[in-house]
């Protein structure tokens, strides 16, 4: 290049004037590219999540021209391509099981092909950290443009969140308050827009995490997908993307330990997923930034919760944008986050967000007027989860969150529908509900079943809420005393694999414990006569994810996947 700048990447593929580059070059003329498109203009690329099999995406195809246009006006060359879509409410048997498959193909995608810097079109819960995982493993210049979540859904004069009413259908199918026509009336009601759900579920959480790493234009996270605002955002995002590559701002500049501790804060204040955990170690497993299970607890977990939304509120996303947005409660928090660091916009976080200003405080909490004085996710420890187990006490009641109580222990998922209903169960409001074998290895993949309903007969005695406990995941949409990702799972041979009914166990959330009350001699004989179930798969990805997951309190990420590869290719084929 003449202009004293970095040779970019693409002109390894377009740049020579030999056998190589006019065959680069010669394909990509049948979309009638001009010469300048060759010519050193940064190429980049838009790595699209956009599939008619997830709803929440299904927008982005259409988002993504927006895009485009910026990178045009910024003097780019923009080339989008497909990666595997994850669609939360459609795929069987869990989008988690395919999570760090979806990473693999942004990762690769990324390196095999010509691109100097990419943007990251994400939306449904697990695009966004597939997207995140796969471009920190490259290190190209990336930002994330988030889809952006519906709008608030309306039935019968008032509104429901499309996520968590879900949860709340079949206490009110067992109690007799809603019929098959109420439900019908209801699924057109609830989701009534382009976007993913509405709540502070763990769509709109990724989209949170992502703007508080630094990783998406200032103000992204919150806009409605309908609105035109985002639209304009993913322009302004086009443009800037073509800017980071000049300036060689890659992710590693801007996703530092102090970005990873600024999100842990956020998602507390904000009242996120506990989803949240297993994807931001799986992105600084990727990236290369220490972190632990541990400093979700320490960060987190006595920061204030501000955010009035579903399911630790009662509001939804399209009244939280209204209200200021995230940008709100990144100022409100003041000094518990590192206000210095760099975000993709070249700016700081205290220069993004300073002149932030709340317009309903009903929605959006002072930080000294707080919903909850300290609703961060709480890490447990105990000889029930030698390596962890996390529960969020903002969605939880809080007379259970110390309590003792017998275990009715459940096998497998199917082996809780077969039984859950009968009403002969033995189980009772003070039981503990466990659930083993839906961990990662387990299930495999780990599912997103750990809140899983009632008893229909507790139901109809009023009953609203139980201790329930599992090696799974629940939705961040999902409500209840739900403790999740005990580690290690049954399936690798943890402690929950050995609870029997009628054992008792204590949940002290104030104590950070979870303790199963059978004497060590107990266990150990319990422990001997334990055998590891039959592998799940045979073939295929799922086998080799089944070989090389990772436990819970590391991000659930294959092992072979950690740390990154780069972006230089050393060979070529031709």
């Amino acid at each position: 290049m003449t202009d004293g700048k970095k040779k970019l990447r693409s002109q390894d593929w377009f740049g020579g004037r030999d056998k190589m580059g006019f065959v680069h070059r010669a394909w990509l003329r049948n979309q009638g590219y001009p010469n300048d498109y060759f010519g050193g203009r940064p190429v980049i690329g838009i790595c699209n999540t956009w599939s008619e099999l997830t709803p929440c995406n299904g927008h982005l195809r259409d988002l993504a021209e927006n895009v485009k246009r910026g990178i045009l006006e910024a003097g780019g060359v923009p080339m989008e391509f497909p990666v595997m879509s994850l669609g939360e409410t459609i795929m069987k048997p869990t989008t988690m099981l395919f999570r760090n498959l979806a990473s693999m193909d942004v990762e690769e995608s990324l390196r095999a092909n010509p691109l100097d810097a990419v943007v990251l079109m994400a939306g449904c819960d697990k695009t966004t950290p597939s997207l995140l995982m796969g471009a920190c493993s490259v290190g190209l210049p990336a930002l994330v443009v988030s889809g952006g979540p519906m709008l608030n859904g309306k039935f019968r004069g008032g509104e429901i969140g499309s996520g968590t009413f879900n949860w709340q259908v079949k206490a009110k199918i067992d109690s007799g308050e809603f019929t098959a026509d109420d439900l019908t009336e209801a699924e057109v009601c609830g989701a009534r827009s382009a976007g993913h759900c509405n709540t502070m579920g763990t769509a709109s959480t990724m989209a949170v995490m992502s703007e508080a790493l630094g990783m998406t234009l200032p103000g992204m996270a919150s806009i409605p997908a309908a609105d035109s605002r985002k639209k304009l955002m993913a322009q302004l995002s086009g443009r800037r993307i073509v800017e980071m590559v000049h300036e060689g701002l890659t992710p590693a500049k801007v996703m530092t330990r102090q970005a990873f501790e600024n999100a842990i804060v956020v998602n507390a204040a904000v009242g996120g997923s506990t989803n949240f955990i297993l994807h931001l170690l799986a992105i600084a497993g990727r990236i290369g930034v220490p972190l632990a299970l541990e400093d979700f607890d320490r960060h987190g977990s006595q920061v204030p919760l501000l955010v009035n939304l579903k399911p630790s509120g009662q509001r939804l996303m399209e009244d939280f944008f209204y209200a200021g947005g995230l940008a709100v409660v990144m100022k409100e928090l003041g000094g518990l986050l590192h206000r210095d660091v760099l975000t993709i916009n070249g700016k700081t976080l205290d220069d993004n967000y300073r002149a932030a200003t709340c317009y309903d405080t009903t929605v959006i909490r002072p930080l000294d007027q707080p919903l909850q004085p300290a609703a961060g996710i709480a890490v447990l420890h105990g000889n029930l989860c030698e390596q962890g187990a996390v529960i969020k006490p903002s969605a939880a009641t809080p007379a259970l969150l110390k309590h003792r109580g017998p275990a009715v222990v459940f096998s497998s998922m199917e082996d809780y529908h077969a039984r859950i209903d009968d009403p002969d169960l033995p189980i009772t409001a003070d039981s503990v509900i466990v659930l083993q074998g839906v961990g990662p290895r387990g299930y495999p993949g780990m599912p997103e079943v750990g809140n899983v309903d009632l008893p229909r007969k507790l139901v109809e005695q009023g009953v609203q809420d139980m201790v329930r406990i599992s090696d799974g995941r629940m939705s961040g949409t999902a409500y209840g005393t739900v403790v999740l990702h005990v580690a290690p799972e049954s399936a690798a041979g943890g402690a929950l694999a050995l609870v029997q009914d009628g054992d008792l166990i204590e949940l002290d959330v104030p104590a950070r414990r979870l303790q199963l009350l059978v004497d060590d001699a107990e266990l150990s004989r319990r422990r001997a006569a334990w055998a590891p179930p039959a592998p799940r798969a045979s073939r295929g990805y799922v086998k080799l994810y089944v070989d090389h997951v990772q436990q819970a309190h590391l991000g659930a990420d294959l092992d072979l996947l950690v740390g990154s590869s780069g972006s230089i290719v050393e060979r070529d084929s031709h």
